[in-house]
């Protein structure tokens, strides 16, 4: 029974420490905010503190505007909150347009250069405290100091983080002399300095010492990082935004294994290289984003058919076509679901979070080696480019493993009818057990054929080694109890976790379903999460409900199913969530909520 009305539900806090403090670092181009909110998020790190920190920039994707999103909290977080408590702007150039990004109150502190002209009015709007500050003129005061330096202590000091942090995150970082190292120094403490004299902002206490180091990590980093510890041993690369900054970090990784990266000259080349590499035997990967995707499909279908592994990291962007190529959307779920021609089975699989996207990505490539199949990994912007303070990940997860073929196997046949739909794969130069590998549909030996029984037989082959395949309890995260739940997948988890929690501190009990194996499909397994369950409510980023439609292709949901979903680039709000789900639960669909 729903116990606080819809007007609360979006400002209920579930539980303080996780709620934190959300701070925004903005700038024009070149100002260095990215820089400072980074040496941000590590300096809270030495202090305890978990934290986040969004990327957004104009739709020039390189130069003009940029802000830092920061939210740092004593628990981990993975999604921004409502609002911000802090607005400070190192200049105001083009700030306005992202005024929708970062939402401010009459509670908020907004502080900014007096030389650099006053807050644009949308911002003023918001009742917020405004607080001039001198930044430029204190840096240059500092010879060989630079301004951010200042507005990193400023950031830091009010959100409560101490000076030893912050100094050791600056020095940490630093790689251009001492002598810049004291000025800049000396520029952070003029900035904590010129914070001294401001009240009326949240502070955070420092968090308990961590046990062990705690990594600050971006979903493109964590997801090449477990990719490597799954066994990739060869990358195909065509740049690509959001995509770029996992194929960049994975270049040097790879030589310290002994594996090769190879820039193609576009997408069709990348993957297929990365069929060609995985058919000599070694673990291989591509990435890209919803445009590279499309230009990828035949290749995919190709290692459907030949059933040779590789993954497809697909690091989501807003669309169609060039779209918005710096900021997040959960819009390529039908097409990797759904996009290749003829009866193509694969696997797509979708983080939850950028710690997650570490084990996903590593499960992705066992996935893909054990079944002999490609699997698509639908990362997106948010979490791609966002950085995050994570706790260090053990050492154990899934490895590759590939069933092979022996040399001299008897009456050996690549595409053999086995009971498991698994058969062993023959590399090349392997003595005796030489084969076949096109797309053309074949014989069990991999003969080409044109013969129904043959391609009936493949067919089935082909769908039966991913449907009867054991995933265990990873396919996904399923939380609480109640007669209610809500489905969800991939970056807005963390969102729709935190809306569910302030929703059961109003009494609401919700189920959370957060999906990580998309396919196939597992009617059994959500049957069973499920159980009990009335009605459902899916929650994901896209104009047209995708996974909301494609749950209701795939599986026997209970009562009538409601759909909350919109576009980006804005991300979805705990707020906004749990207002939603209190309506559904109390009174059914309104809002913003379709059935």
């Amino acid at each position: 029974m729903v116990q606080a009305s819809v007007q609360q539900a979006g400002q209920v806090k579930a539980r303080d420490a996780a709620i934190g403090i959300s701070i925004a670092l903005a700038g024009s181009g070149g100002s260095g905010v990215m820089t400072a909110g980074t040496l941000l998020l590590d300096a809270a790190a030495k202090a305890g503190l978990y934290g986040l920190m969004v990327r957004t920039s104009g739709p020039q994707i390189r130069g003009g505007e940029a802000a830092a999103l920061v939210r740092l909290a004593r628990v981990p977080i993975d999604s921004l909150d409502d609002g911000f408590d802090l607005l400070l702007a190192i200049d105001w150039q083009n700030v306005n347009r992202f005024a929708d990004e970062i939402p401010l109150t009459a509670a908020s502190l907004m502080i900014g250069d007096p030389d650099e002209g006053e807050p644009p009015e949308v911002f003023k709007a918001s009742g917020a405290r405004y607080v001039a500050l001198p930044f430029k003129k204190t840096a240059k005061a500092i010879a060989g100091s630079w301004t951010n330096m200042v507005a990193l202590g400023v950031a830091g000091s009010l959100a409560g983080i101490p000076a030893a942090a912050l100094e050791a995150a600056l020095s940490d970082s630093w790689k251009r002399g001492d002598e810049a190292l004291q000025a800049n120094l000396a520029a952070l403490r003029a900035g904590i300095e010129s914070a001294a004299g401001i009240d009326g902002m949240p502070k955070l206490a420092a968090g308990a010492a961590a046990a062990a180091k705690r990594w600050q990590i971006s979903g493109n980093e964590a997801a090449g990082y477990g990719a490597i510890r799954g066994g990739i041993r060869f990358v195909a690369a065509y740049p690509i935004t959001p995509a770029t900054e996992l194929l960049e970090w994975m270049a040097p990784a790879l030589v310290k294994v002994g594996g090769t990266l190879l820039q193609a000259e576009d997408e069709l080349a990348s993957v297929n290289m990365a069929i060609g590499a995985s058919y000599g035997g070694v673990p291989s990967l591509t990435a890209t984003a919803g445009p590279g995707l499309a230009l990828m499909a035949e290749g995919i279908g190709l290692a459907v058919t030949a059933e040779v592994p590789i993954v497809v990291v697909d690091v989501m962007r807003g669309g169609p076509s060039t779209g918005i190529p710096a900021k997040s959307e959960q819009s390529d779920l039908s097409f990797a679901v759904s996009g290749l021609h003829g009866d193509a089975p694969r696997l797509v699989v979708a983080p939850t979070s950028i710690a997650d996207c570490i084990a996903a990505t590593q499960w992705a490539v066992h996935l893909a080696e054990a079944l002999q199949s490609p699997v698509i990994v639908l990362s997106d912007q948010f979490m791609g480019q966002s950085r995050a303070i994570i706790d260090r990940p053990d050492d154990a997860g899934y490895v590759a493993a590939r069933l092979t073929a022996a040399a001299d196997t008897p009456d050996y046949k690549r595409y053999r009818n086995t009971g498991s739909g698994v058969s062993p794969m023959a590399i090349p130069g392997t003595k005796g057990v030489v084969y076949t590998a096109d797309g053309l549909e074949h014989t069990e030996a991999g003969i080409p054929s044109s013969q129904s029984r043959d391609h009936a037989t493949q067919l089935d082959k082909r769908e039966r080694k991913l449907a009867q395949h054991d995933y265990g309890r990873y396919w996904a995260d399923i939380e609480g109890e109640g007669d209610a739940a809500v489905i969800t997948f991939g970056s807005t988890t963390a969102a729709v976790r935190e809306a569910v929690a302030r929703a059961r501190a109003l009494g609401v009990d919700v189920r959370l379903i957060a999906l990580r194996l998309l396919a196939p499909a597992q009617p059994a397994a959500l049957a069973a999460a499920l159980e009990a369950v009335a009605r459902v409510l899916v929650v994901e980023q896209n104009h047209g409900g995708q996974l909301y439609r494609y749950l209701r292709s795939m599986y026997d949901l209970p009562g009538k199913p409601a759909s909350f979903h919109r576009p980006g680039p804005l991300p979805l709000r705990p707020g906004e969530l749990t207002t939603a789900i209190v309506e559904w639960a109390g009174t059914g669909p309104l809002g913003g909520i379709s059935v």
